[in-house]
């Protein structure tokens, strides 16, 4: 199990720090629009556990058995958080954390973060790269916690594609610029005092949205049920062929990574796998 270390850390917006790591493995580091890796945060006076990877693991999932394995008092939290940039020329990646007003163990981490503070990470895994194809057009449509994966495919697109963005904050400071050589349709919603996850906010932006003439692409990413959601619509009522959505819940209203998946998350993996 690969370890990070914080080399520097910095505010992008007043709920939004980047920090930046170190490590082994990150000179020859692969990357991609929306690379997620796993994060192992340390629980008070445990630190990170070595979990080895076996070459004879078959199907990769051995370093998850034996972190199933270590007693909860001392399990370290994980986390999937989206790498945002990386810097081959210093062996370093920048990773965004959104600070939620509940404070979970991954803002308290980030919040208090120093230079030589250490956590474990597992990843990036080829495997779950996705390769969006060809279009005329994409849409990308998220809440802060995608706009590093939305950065990631804005920065790949040429300068001959065109991209529809809408991205839900709560306030104009916490607008962040995104470079793209591609036509750029973008609007921030700002949901003011609306709790994050709650509202229709980013639905509402999507429905309004004027599409382009083509073939599309989408790609969503946010908060479960509102991903849900604005699938529902690009399906039903933009006509947009399932095969063209790449969608992902990357949280949950008052649940965590810790907690089982629900009906709708099964449901959705499900229709991931049969897409």
């Amino acid at each position: 199990m690969p370890l990070l270390h914080v080399t520097a850390t910095h505010p992008v917006t007043p709920h939004v720090v980047r920090v930046r790591f170190t490590g082994d493995g990150l000179d020859d580091f692969p990357t991609w629009p929306d690379q997620q890796l796993k994060l192992l945060i340390p629980k008070p006076g445990h630190p990170v556990p070595d979990l080895p990877a076996d070459r004879d693991d078959k199907y990769g999932t051995g370093w998850y058995q034996a972190y199933q394995s270590i007693p909860e008092p001392e399990r370290p939290w994980m986390r999937s958080y989206t790498v945002r940039d990386h810097h081959p020329d210093t062996h370093e990646i920048d990773i965004d954390f959104v600070l939620h007003a509940d404070a979970g163990p991954a803002t308290r981490w980030a919040a208090t973060a120093r230079p030589g503070d250490t956590i474990g990470r597992y990843g990036p895994s080829a495997a779950y790269r996705t390769r969006l194809g060809r279009f005329d057009w994409i849409l990308l449509a998220g809440d802060e916690t995608a706009i590093p994966a939305i950065a990631g495919h804005l920065a790949a697109l040429p300068h001959d594609a065109r991209a529809v963005v809408r991205i839900e904050i709560s306030d104009p400071a916490e607008e962040q610029p995104l470079d793209t050589a591609a036509e750029l349709d973008l609007h921030w919603v700002h949901r003011g005092t609306t709790p994050p996850g709650h509202g229709t906010g980013l639905l509402n932006a999507v429905r309004a949205a004027p599409f382009p003439d083509g073939e599309a692409f989408a790609w969503i990413a946010g908060e479960a049920g509102t991903v849900r959601a604005i699938r529902r619509h690009l399906i039903g009522d933009r006509g947009l062929d399932k095969r063209r959505i790449d969608f992902a819940g990357y949280w949950r209203l008052a649940l965590t990574q810790d907690d089982a998946p629900t009906e709708e998350d099964l449901a959705e993996a499900r229709e991931r796998v049969a897409d």
